[in-house]
């Protein structure tokens, strides 16, 4: 079901915010909707996460996609990723 309004991260509960998909991306959306709360318990978490199952310096944070409601982690290198690509 499409998702009208930006929803609540589902880990920390902060309203997300509207991040412009980089134009070669493979959604079926423009936009999405993602949390960018450095205090999300999922934000943190998946630093050390990705560390230990991957050995690498990256995490995620909550995305949802408008069209389906379907929520997926987002792959982040840093706290500032993607910053640059909200758009409300």
């Amino acid at each position: 079901m499409p998702i009208t309004e930006n929803p609540t991260c589902l880990h920390c509960g902060m309203k997300m915010k509207k991040m412009k998909m980089p134009p070669d991306a493979a959604y079926d959306s423009p936009f999405m909707y993602v949390c960018f709360n450095n205090e999300c318990e999922y934000f943190i978490k998946g630093w050390r996460w990705m560390l230990e199952k991957f050995e690498v310096r990256s995490s995620y944070r909550q995305m949802v996609n408008p069209l389906t409601g379907t929520a997926k982690p987002l792959p982040v290198w840093s706290k500032t990723a993607m910053l640059d690509r909200v758009i409300d």
